[in-house]
């Protein structure tokens, strides 16, 4: 390509993997929808140069898509909560919504796509959907390639696998390679936020600042803001805050004497999360200790917003929209920044020949 290689992203949420596309000069990023109007707003305010639609996807018909122009790259992670091995599994409208991935996909044409779900796209049905998916992306005239990539493996602070498929054009195709793990030693949950104030349940420690400078590699990838924002703990009553309290590090509520113990809820809520290692699964549900485990082991509180940025990568200067609910959803349905840039990095070295 002589030109910058246009990008376009569906189902783009706040941006995360878009991410790496906008801070390598290779790309350009054309145009981004999504159905969810504080993620546009969020998505507007980090990438100010790329058209946004606020759209149902399947009401985005293919003229519309044509105005943009010749897309070489397609992005998109369509809903995910369908396919999870904590949700009901059900071929429901938002199942479905890869149909709406391969339509925009026949209809631009793009030289190469990258497709981003949950692992548990690989078993649904007997791993017969992903096969049909996959065969549907064969017969649009792409090779295709996949693997589980974990966000740990390339310096986010937190176990994440997700499958990615990257669809080759067939006249472009020469062998894509994903990008390689580029940490063996994974950023810990300590390496990632101890910088970041101590705060009590319900408290807000934006002006209180940062602890120290940036100390490692992580914190010099994050701390692009001088002012700390979105730094408040969730308030919680004080059952709750006598539970996290008594926790001590990597606990769950089976270890709670059985006068404070929740009768309900999985093993791994009301749980503290381990302060030497990298953070579980972050999901919309990471400052709700009854949905997930996300019980902050040095404070003993349930995390705050920038906290769950970071244990996405986010840097600090990422500007959310809307309130605390759709502020968690965006993060907690993003793809980490890190890992979009290591597949950024992968398709730029596929179609330039680097390495």
């Amino acid at each position: 390509m002589n030109r910058k290689a246009s990008v376009c992203d569906i189902f783009c949420g706040a941006g995360g993997l878009s991410y790496g596309f906008a801070k390598d000069e290779y790309f350009e990023l054309v145009v981004a929808c999504d159905i969810d109007k504080n993620a546009i707003a969020s998505y507007q305010e980090n990438h100010p140069y790329t058209q946004t639609i606020c759209k149902d996807i399947s009401k985005l018909n293919n003229a519309k898509l044509k105005e943009f122009g010749n897309i070489d790259i397609l992005l998109g992670g369509p809903p995910c909560q369908s396919y999870s091995t904590l949700g009901k599994r059900q071929m429901d409208t938002r199942a479905n919504l890869f149909r709406e991935y391969l339509r925009v996909l026949k209809s631009l044409t793009p030289k190469a796509f990258i497709f981003e779900n949950v692992v548990g796209l690989l078993s649904m049905q007997k791993g017969e959907l992903f096969s049909y998916i996959c065969e549907n992306f064969e017969k649009l005239g792409y090779k295709i390639y996949y693997k589980i990539l974990n966000a740990a493996d390339f310096g986010v602070p937190q176990i994440r696998q997700r499958v990615i498929v990257v669809g080759i054009r067939r006249e472009f195709d020469k062998n894509f390679i994903f990008p390689q793990a580029t940490h063996k030693n994974f950023v810990s949950l300590e390496q990632a936020i101890d910088d970041l104030p101590p705060i009590k349940s319900g408290e807000n420690g934006n002006h209180l600042g940062y602890r120290y400078e940036a100390c490692n590699d992580f914190l010099h990838f994050v701390r692009k803001s001088k002012i700390l924002s979105e730094h408040e703990s969730p308030k919680n009553n004080a059952n709750l805050i006598q539970i996290m309290q008594l926790l001590q590090d990597g606990q769950c509520k089976d270890d709670l004497p059985l006068s404070v113990r929740p009768k309900s809820g999985y093993t791994n809520t009301y749980a503290k999360m381990w302060w030497k290692k990298p953070a579980p699964t972050i999901t919309r549900n990471f400052a709700t200790p009854s949905s997930s485990r996300c019980i902050h082991p040095r404070d003993s509180r349930a995390l705050s917003i920038r906290e769950g940025a970071r244990l996405q990568s986010f840097p600090d200067d990422y500007i959310f929209c809307g309130n605390s609910s759709d502020k968690k959803l965006q993060i907690g349905n993003a793809v980490p920044p890190l890992v979009s840039m290591a597949l950024a990095k992968a398709i730029k070295d596929y179609f330039k020949g680097g390495k």
